[in-house]
């Protein structure tokens, strides 16, 4: 993500017009990530703040988990998809507000998420906001799903396509080898995620260096978790439009763009196999000295 990314009010909510389509098109997280970060966090507090909830890709895997999630999502739209998501877990709650904005009172919580969302938070304040948040000892845990194509001649005719309709950031942008071993690393040949960008490639807003330099965060880790993805040409094709490199093109080019990449995949057996990552960040709140 682009640092304008942090001051676009509206591409908060540019998923909430195809809130349904952002539901059923958007791929989870792997299956070991709670285990990862509950291991992690302190368990004898299982209550949790989460930033830009969407419709509750992550929100259902911790509440599952027995984690009592605050919910914070400024579309409305979105924001009434989560709650029918989560309408079996009563420890969930959901208030329509961005994290910047959100009246926190005096809650305090035990742990603090963002599923790829972290990119939307504003820099200049975001973690102090984040330390305010947390009990002494509570767990920052920010993760992402990016996904890498694994057949090498599907990804040249997709990138033609991405280029003939200006797309730069689609979900298949990037050829599985990509991904160097680390998270976070995101580059090619051991390119960091932060450096990534400067030559067109998807960037991650990586925390890492933000956090390191911060005394109120200590016990940083970084963990990568990997699994390959098969989705036929119709499912891959409803994660696309729950994209915002999708969303905001015009109906028709959009339509095009499309088209075209379904026949794309079908000239290649009907889908795309993908590796899909969850890189997570992990750190805690320090105890004051």
């Amino acid at each position: 993500m682009t640092a304008d990314k942090h001051l676009d009010e509206p591409g908060r909510t540019v998923f909430g017009a195809a809130a349904a389509a952002y539901d059923a098109g958007r791929p989870g997280y792997h299956p070991a990530l709670v285990a990862e970060v509950l291991t992690y966090a302190d368990a004898s507090e299982r209550t949790a703040v989460e930033i830009g909830a969407g419709t509750g890709k992550a929100t259902v895997l911790f509440a599952a988990s027995g984690v009592a999630v605050t919910c914070l999502e400024p579309d409305t739209r979105m924001a009434e998809v989560l709650r029918r998501n989560t309408a079996a877990f009563p420890g969930v709650s959901v208030e329509v507000t961005s994290f910047e904005s959100w009246e926190r009172g005096d809650r305090h919580f035990g742990m603090l998420l963002a599923a790829t969302s972290w990119h939307w938070v504003h820099r200049s304040r975001r973690w102090t906001t984040v330390a305010d948040a947390l009990h002494p000892g509570g767990t920052v845990a920010l993760f992402w799903n990016p996904q890498g194509v694994l057949d090498p001649d599907l990804h040249a005719d997709l990138s033609r396509i991405d280029a003939r309709h200006g797309l730069g950031d689609s979900p298949h942008s990037r050829p599985a080898p990509t991904y160097g071993l680390e998270a976070g690393d995101w580059g090619a040949a051991g390119q960091s995620a932060d450096e990534a960008g400067r030559d067109g490639r998807l960037r991650v807003d990586w925390p890492a260096a933000e956090c390191r330099d911060d005394p109120r965060f200590e016990d940083l880790r970084e963990v990568r978790l990997r699994e390959e993805t098969h989705y036929d040409t119709d499912r891959y094709l409803k994660f696309l439009e729950s994209v915002s490199t999708y969303r905001v093109l015009p109906d028709e080019l959009r339509r095009r763009a499309l088209a075209e990449t379904a026949a794309a995949l079908n000239r290649h057996g009907g889908g795309i196999d993908m590796l899909h990552v969850t890189d997570l960040f992990l750190a805690r709140r320090a105890f004051p000295a």
